[in-house]
């Protein structure tokens, strides 16, 4: 438990104080003036800070102001006499957790550390926990279902290369994600990332954006303005809906790729782009090419290295590990304490269709956080659509993209089987036409278990 810092000028007061809360059990520690306090702060074990207003040399307030410079986190309790509460209340808004009157109660004075020693610990655990989270964004994509672990590591393979790198899936899906991964993953990733959205930017602004320009190139073009080529020099350039640049731009984006080259709008210096192209898309490409919204020879260029993100009711086993990476990450932001999602509201959560992808579960699991009554995700908390079972699984069937391994169908025929019959083996084994031996095998098997022929 974090100690507490107990400052008072007057040894009486700190000695009582003192006994109070070594009785109660707490590790304390105690101060007579301000510049004290702050090196007892700055060792790091203070988690609450109980201290006098008044005091000669360095207030209580001045000390506030000075501690929040060395450890932030420690929170402060201000000692006031009762004609004093109007500066206590100023010291509130500098950021105190608290004040207490003195003359001091022991229920009071106790229950006021123990509320500033919650909060702090909540401060603590959020701290580690984005720390966790900035660590995992930097490492890993989250899923363990087979398609995203083949995914995984292809990218991880192509990450390092200069190769030109074509992304394709569903909206939603997590394709910047996917763009933003290889970036910190490669030699380029102290260098920038930057994004272009070709389908938010108008057509006539595109060029400019991406390529810059100079002074006069056009009416209200005052100086230079560096592109996007510009900003991304030595390191990524990600370019989203790639499907819907103009074909004029694509021409220049051409260039780019082929020889590595380009010009500012209205300028004549050819410039060097030092600089490694992910697209990506969420439609088919070359179904663009054929209705010629592709240039035919940008798509050769774009598609050395094609990756598909599958959708989210293609990779059920991720709904869950998904949804709890979202509860930690979303509980952090908005300061709520949950301690995770009840087996009713994820049962609903693992049936859901997920037309939205991996967004629409976010946003869901965001609208559940902030709305979440106890301590816990509950069905009551998730939108109607989840709580009316309007899943697909739901529905009665399943899909599954072309190519999705035989090993992994399977799997999810058995599992929303045996969900659909309250996990009776026996019955589901009759309605797959295969033994109930035959469903215990295979769940042996996906526990990582040994199985005796």
């Amino acid at each position: 438990m974090p100690a507490i810092l107990i400052v008072d000028d007057e040894e009486a007061n700190r000695l009582a104080l003192e006994r109070i809360f070594s009785r109660e059990g707490f590790d304390v520690r105690v101060a007579s003036e301000g510049r004290g306090a702050l090196e007892i702060l700055r060792e790091g074990e203070v988690g609450v800070a109980l201290s006098d207003l008044k005091m000669p040399g360095m207030t209580g307030l001045e000390l506030l102001r000075a501690a929040k410079q060395v450890a932030p986190e420690v929170q402060f309790i201000l000692v006031t006499a009762y004609g004093s509460v109007e500066t206590a209340v100023e010291a509130m808004k500098e950021g105190a957790h608290d004040f207490v009157t003195k003359p001091l109660r022991r229920e009071q004075v106790v229950l006021a550390v123990r509320k500033a020693l919650e909060k702090h610990e909540l401060l603590r655990e959020n701290s580690r926990l984005r720390a966790q989270i900035a660590q995992v964004s930097r490492s890993e994509m989250i899923g363990q279902s087979a398609a995203m672990r083949a995914l995984v590591e292809e990218a991880r393979q192509v990450a390092p290369s200069l190769a030109s790198v074509l992304v394709t899936g569903e909206s939603g899906t997590g394709k910047g994600l996917l763009a933003r991964w290889m970036h910190e993953m490669s030699p380029r990733r102290e260098r920038r990332l930057v994004t272009v959205n070709c389908g938010a930017i108008p057509e006539t602004l595109l060029e400019s954006e991406l390529f810059g320009y100079e002074p006069g190139a056009f009416t209200g073009a005052q100086g230079r303005k560096e592109g996007r080529f510009d900003l991304a020099q030595g390191g990524t350039l990600f370019l989203d809906e790639v499907t819907e640049m103009p074909v004029a731009v694509q021409v220049k984006l051409l260039r780019v790729l082929q020889d590595g080259e380009y010009e500012r709008l209205g300028g004549t210096r050819t410039l060097r782009a030092d600089v490694r192209i992910i697209a990506a898309t969420n439609r088919d490409p070359s179904r663009a090419v054929v209705e010629g919204k592709l240039r035919e020879d940008l798509y050769y260029r774009l598609n050395v290295i094609p990756l598909h993100v599958p959708a989210l009711r293609d990779r059920r086993e991720d709904i869950a590990l998904l949804a709890r990476h979202f509860l930690a990450v979303l509980a952090a932001r908005h300061g709520r304490r949950l301690l995770g999602i009840d087996a009713e509201a994820l049962a609903a959560i693992e049936r859901h269709a997920w037309p939205g992808n991996v967004r629409e579960l976010e946003n869901t699991v965001e609208r559940a956080v902030v709305l979440a009554r106890g301590d816990t995700i509950a069905l009551a908390d998730l939108p109607a659509a989840l709580r009316g079972g309007t899943g697909a699984a739901e529905a009665g069937w399943l899909t599954f993209t072309v190519g999705t391994p035989l090993e992994q169908v399977e799997r999810r025929m058995i599992e929303a089987t045996l969900r659909h019959v309250n996990g009776d083996r026996a019955l589901a084994a009759n309605l797959l036409g295969i033994s109930t031996r035959s469903i215990y095998r295979r769940e042996s098997e996906w526990r990582g278990e040994k199985v005796e022929d």
